[in-house]
């Protein structure tokens, strides 16, 4: 049997995607704890985010420094599980955040 090298690529592929995913629920109901509730400035940065808004746009809204809107974002993908800006809002509105 000869090594298919096509193959063996669509495996490699499949496995970094894998890798990426995010794990799906039944009925929309969290995947996982999350953890307690967010507050509502988090709802507001979220509002923000799915709104389109740039980093400097929310940090504005929120008074604080991009920095700091910038390391809440990372936070809230740590704590969604999210890898993406992308993920985070549709792991944000399925715990129901948003």
């Amino acid at each position: 049997m000869q090594r298919s090298d096509l193959l063996y690529g669509l495996i490699d592929l499949f496995e970094s995607f894998w890798q990426m995913a995010v794990p799906l629920s039944a009925q929309g109901e969290p995947t996982d704890d999350a953890g307690p509730d967010p507050t509502q400035e988090t709802r507001q940065l979220l509002t923000y985010l799915s709104g389109g808004l740039t980093d400097g746009a929310i940090a504005r809204e929120l008074g604080v420094s991009e920095r700091t809107v910038a390391r809440r974002i990372t936070r809230l993908q740590e704590v969604l599980g999210a890898r993406t800006r992308f993920q985070l809002g549709i792991q944000a509105t399925r715990h129901g955040w948003i």
